[in-house]
């Protein structure tokens, strides 16, 4: 049984991810379906790069990872799947969104254009603006069952990438808002000095080893499952509190 999880930016509001699902039960019925998010901000090619990123890791090697932010549908931009090192495949448009979780992973083993219309919808040409039904989700199902990544396609070498911001040095920026408020930043948790505060905005905050280490509505700097650096807030929303939204500019001060 595979795992396929998949991450879009087509809300719930919709029968889109329903209709995404049919097409990978039709081939592959007994594929186990996992929903990582379909409220990535639409058309946000760098946000859903990276809560595919922080996503990956924790299944088990061989995972089909569909994935569908496709501002491009319709368009010549290529429809694609990539075979990590560590063995899991990513289906999804070549317009970035892939990289980061595929460089997670160990990096790109092997690489192809989603050409062969076998592997497509049964009796359907793709609709111009609904891959993720016609091409990307019949794809993830044909893999799920077994069709190798050849014979998707031909090999392709110049995927398209987007890189997610870097820190420079101690200066890095808020990558994230979760649902909690809690401002996910680029600085990796691992490479902070012993002893620091945290500037956002106006705001100075301390390092703390948990949310309930500080009183109600503090705000408080930690390491996050991601293993970056987060500002959070016990019992509200540090981007709230802060003002902050995604590229604000984060700052660590040594002690």
């Amino acid at each position: 049984m595979t795992v396929v999880t998949l991450l879009t930016d087509f809300g719930l509001a919709d029968t889109y991810v329903g209709q995404v699902k049919g097409a990978i039960l039709a081939v592959a019925s007994s594929a186990t379906l996992v929903d990582l998010t379909h409220a990535v901000p639409p058309q946000d090619i760098r946000a859903g790069a990276f809560l595919l990123w922080s996503a990956v890791e924790p299944f088990p090697a061989g995972t089909v990872h569909l994935a569908v932010v496709d501002p491009g549908v319709g368009s010549a931009r290529r429809a694609v799947a990539i075979r990590a090192a560590r063995g899991d495949v990513f289906v999804g448009p070549d317009n970035g969104l892939l990289g980061p979780a595929v460089e997670r992973l160990g990096g790109c083993a092997a690489a192809v254009a989603l050409t062969e219309p076998a592997y497509w919808r049964s009796g359907n040409l793709p609709s111009a603006t609904f891959h993720g039904r016609d091409v990307f989700g019949p794809v993830a199902g044909h893999l799920a069952a077994g069709v190798l990544l050849e014979e998707l396609g031909y090999a392709v070498d110049d995927l398209q990438h987007v890189s997610l911001p870097v820190p420079d040095g101690l200066s890095g920026e808020v990558l994230h808002v979760d649902t909690y408020g809690n401002l996910v930043t680029n600085l990796r948790s691992d490479s902070l000095p012993a002893g620091f505060r945290v500037r956002v905005g106006q705001c100075s905050v301390e390092p703390a080893a948990h949310y309930a280490a500080v009183p109600p509505g503090a705000l408080l700097a930690l390491a996050g499952s991601t293993g970056l650096l987060e500002i959070a807030a016990r019992d509200a929303s540090a981007a709230a509190i802060t003002g902050a939204t995604r590229a604000t500019p984060v700052v660590v001060e040594p002690d």
